[in-house]
C-alpha cells in the first residue's frame, strides 16, 4: 500500500529527521493510516461493499450497518484517510500460508467519494 500511496500524484511524502508524512496536495491535509481487521465474514462484506460505488456502499451500510471490526482477524483493511476527509486509499488484504495478500488492488477516492469509506470507521 505505501508504495501504490507514494505513486498517486495528489500524495507527497515530506520527511525530515525524525519523521516521514504524506500530504494530499490539493488541500495540504495530512494523510493518516488506520487498520482494521475484520473475521471471515464480515472481511467478506466489507471486499463486497469495495467493489460497489461510493452511493451504493453508502447506502448498503446504512441500511445494514457498518462491518464489526475486531481485534484479530484473517482480513486486515489498511487505509489512509486525509484529515479533512477528502482523500482516501484503501486496501483490503486476507491472511493465507502465514502472510498478508491483497483481496482487492489499491483504490483511491477524492472529495464527496470519501464519505463512503468515512463510514467504514
Amino acid at each position: 500500500m505505501a508504495s501504490a500511496l507514494s505513486a498517486h500524484p495528489h500524495i507527497e511524502i515530506k520527511k525530515s529527521l525524525f519523521s516521514t508524512k504524506a500530504v494530499f496536495t490539493p488541500t495540504q491535509s495530512r494523510v493518516k493510516a488506520v487498520v482494521l481487521e475484520y473475521t471471515p465474514s464480515e472481511g467478506e462484506r466489507v471486499a463486497r461493499l469495495l467493489s460497489m460505488s461510493p452511493s451504493e456502499m453508502i447506502a448498503d451500510i446504512r441500511q445494514k450497518g457498518k462491518p464489526a471490526a475486531g481485534a484479530n482477524g484473517n482480513y486486515r483493511l489498511e487505509l489512509c484517510l486525509s484529515d479533512d476527509q477528502r482523500f482516501c486509499a484503501v486496501q483490503l488484504l486476507r491472511f493465507g500460508d502465514f502472510q498478508y495478500k491483497p483481496v482487492i488492488e489499491p483504490r483511491f477516492f477524492e472529495g464527496d467519494d470519501v464519505a463512503a469509506i468515512a463510514l467504514l470507521l
